[in-house]
């Protein structure tokens, strides 16, 4: 898998996404602290926590016997602007679309 299907993997699941918005909103906690506030258990906020470090949106530090997870801003704002460009491409083609569509006649 390349480095952009990676991250458009990690980021296509809703809870992904919204794990990483506690994380932003945290700065920096460990997978406990996460399933606290998210509806799925510690277990599969550690397999969503993997995924997200794979994809290289999360970082993590040893804090004792703690592992403790960080967002990665640069890759962050990678993910942003790549989702971005997907949206002004496809934008462009459903203009193109619509454009065809009623050039036609009926």
């Amino acid at each position: 898998m390349t480095e952009d299907e990676q991250l458009w993997a990690a980021v296509a699941e809703p809870g992904r996404r919204r794990l990483l918005d506690v994380l932003v909103a945290h700065g920096e906690a460990t997978p406990t602290t996460l399933a606290k506030e998210l509806p799925f258990t510690r277990q599969a906020v550690s397999k969503h926590l993997a995924v997200l470090l794979e994809a290289g949106l999360v970082v993590q530090r040893r804090d004792g016997r703690e592992v403790r997870y960080r967002v990665q801003p640069e890759r962050l704002a990678a993910a942003a602007e790549a989702m971005t460009a997907a949206a002004t491409r496809w934008t462009t083609r459903l203009q193109a679309i619509k454009r065809l569509a009623e050039s036609t006649p009926d």
